[in-house]
């Protein structure tokens, strides 16, 4: 019950909600279209990932060389996407990942705000003179048609057929909601000129924006109520200025939490909207006189608002990228400066302590516990390389889930788990192992126990090295490729889940059958991916780049496989049950 009452603001929020749709049907069918929207914009943006994350991801990384080209690929990508937040993932991705710097980050996001301003233009030049909802219901039907096919690629395109036509409908059901409460209630009778105006609409626009997570919802509905009359032009004007301004916020709020990567390019996007709306308002008047004067030249008619709002908002941005491009440099330094990683974590032992030196077999016993917690860290670590939650991997139940595409945005970053959980604990536990006595017997167990530490290590390594391609292959537009690189995700996956699930399964098969089978299935699986590399490069389905890597990666894929098995081959027999149970953690 206190839960319910700490909800109250919501529950009372959306009672006034469902009252004002039900005692005003034209209102619902306004907010109605604005839902559709929303949904729309989503499906389109799922179905654009599935469908050209790899192409976009790959594009990405050859377009950030030059500061103009990652500001075209962001006013591309996203004109042709609308979607800003889909680039901004993958962005994020590849700065989370080190496979690009800050300042092409940063060059993305603000070539994505111009891209942004395409959707003004689409609505305003077709979507109010072309009766899209004619095309809206097929669009759906086809789209949803296309989500029961087997193909990846039908699927994807469902997706964005149903998208299209959800946000068609939406705004459908906008413009007809505002045109039928026009008769009801003349919003226009609340125009504002002058200052007043300006910054109270442009509030409006923020509050619009932040309250539906969307800056295209809100120029919309912008849009629709400014043909319908309900809107005057200079209140449009500064509803658009809120907007631009509404989204720093939403990516802000959607930052908290994230990578330093992230938090950088959130507050990058804030410094480039804060300063681009600041021109705005203040320099207002140009900005008409311009509009005015271009619209003139492109044969926009005086009184086509819709038409000269998009124009506006065009403008704006386009100062803005004016303004900052210059600074760009500047300002990722500044960030790198301001915003600094939080200091590594370090992972203290668990189980080795100075006291335990006296004692060499309970040491001995201690330096194989850390060092199979080491061995977990690692494994952790490849299966979020390879897209996996370390906990889903443990205890799957399907195998068919090794074989699905990663996450978008899934980019782990491996140097920052080495620091914090990986080379600490090794250099301790080998600090440790260098005080035992190696004599005897005991010389040989020491042996064995670093030879484990050296093979963690390498592990490691191999999982950085095939990171790169891991995040970029799987989507390529080469279908050959891509279902190759899914293959080695999933052989590989499956001898992690394998060794993270080694207790429960050791105890249904003693450890030399258990290894061996391991063993084996690995040697078979690394044969049958060389022979299927060889076969793609014969029948020339692949590039000669695109073989060089996947040689590469099934290298280093097959140098994971004997790294993990050899260091459980050193780690598991070691030393009697008896020893590890004296041992408590040191804390």
């Amino acid at each position: 019950m206190p839960s319910v009452w700490r909800q109250w603001p919501l529950l009372l929020s959306l009672a006034l909600l469902a009252w004002a749709l039900f005692a005003q049907p034209s209102l619902s069918g306004i907010a109605g279209g604005v839902a559709l929207f929303l949904l729309g914009m989503r499906s389109l943006e799922q179905g654009l990932r599935q469908l050209a994350g790899g192409t976009l991801q790959r594009v990405l990384q050859r377009s950030t060389d030059r500061r103009w080209k990652a500001l075209a690929f962001g006013a591309l990508t996203t004109a042709l996407s609308q979607s800003s937040s889909l680039i901004s993932v993958i962005t994020i991705a590849f700065l989370s990942a080190g496979l690009i710097p800050l300042v092409a980050g940063i060059g993305v996001v603000f070539g994505a705000n111009l891209g942004t301003t395409s959707g003004a233009w689409l609505v305003a030049a077709f979507g109010l003179k072309v009766d899209i909802a004619a095309w809206a219901l097929p669009l759906i039907t086809f789209g949803v048609l296309f989500q029961f096919l087997r193909d990846h690629r039908l699927q994807g395109s469902g997706q964005v057929l149903l998208g299209i036509g959800l946000v068609f409908l939406g705004i459908d059901y906008m413009k007809t909601g505002f045109e039928a409460y026009q008769a009801i209630v003349d919003l226009s009778r609340y125009a504002m000129d002058g200052l007043a105006g300006l910054l109270v609409y442009t509030l409006i626009g923020l509050a619009a924006t932040v309250l539906m997570q969307s800056s295209h919802a809100t120029l919309i509905l912008t849009i629709t109520a400014l043909a319908a009359g309900q809107l005057s032009y200079d209140n449009a004007l500064a509803v658009s200025i809120g907007a631009n301004i509404g989204t720093t916020v939403t990516a802000l709020i959607s930052s908290i939490g994230s990578q330093i990567e992230g938090r950088r390019l959130a507050v990058a996007h804030l410094i480039f909207n804060a300063v681009t709306a600041s021109v705005a308002l203040i320099a207002m008047p140009l900005f008409l006189w311009a509009v005015d004067a271009l619209s003139t030249l492109m044969g926009i008619r005086p009184d086509s608002h819709t038409m000269k709002l998009a124009l506006f908002h065009t403008l704006f941005n386009l100062a803005g990228l004016v303004l900052m491009v210059p600074m760009i440099t500047p300002l990722a330094a500044w960030l790198e400066r301001w915003l600094k990683a939080a200091p590594p974590k370090v992972d203290q032992p668990r189980f080795i302590n100075d006291q335990l030196l006296e004692s060499p077999a309970p040491a001995l016993a201690a330096a194989r516990l850390e060092l199979l917690r080491l061995f977990d860290h690692v494994l952790a670590l490849v299966a979020r390389v390879l897209g996996f939650e370390p906990a889903e991997l443990r205890r799957l139940k399907d195998p068919e889930l090794l074989f699905r595409e990663a996450p978008q945005g899934h980019a782990v970053d491996v140097d920052a788990v080495y620091l914090e959980k990986i080379k600490p604990l090794h250099g301790l536990t080998l600090s440790f192992l260098s005080r035992l006595p190696a004599t005897g017997f005991r010389a040989e167990q020491l042996s064995r126990l670093r030879r484990a530490s050296r093979t963690l290590i390498e592990a490691a390594k191999a999982a950085k090295h095939l990171q790169k391609n891991l995040l970029r292959y799987p989507r390529d537009g080469n279908e050959a490729l891509s279902e190759t690189y899914l293959a080695l995700r999933a052989r590989l996956g499956w001898l992690v889940h394998h060794l993270l699930d080694r207790e429960h399964e050791i105890d249904e098969l003693d450890l030399e059958t258990w290894l061996a089978q391991l063993e084996l299935t690995a040697k078979d699986a690394a044969a049958e991916a060389d022979q299927a590399l060889d076969e793609l490069i014969r029948r020339r389905l692949i590039a000669s780049e695109q073989a060089t890597s996947m040689m590469n990666d099934n290298a280093y894929g097959q140098h994971l496989e004997t790294n993990l098995l050899e260091t459980a081959r050193l780690l598991m027999p070691e030393l009697a049950d008896q020893a590890e149970e004296t041992l408590t953690p040191s804390g």
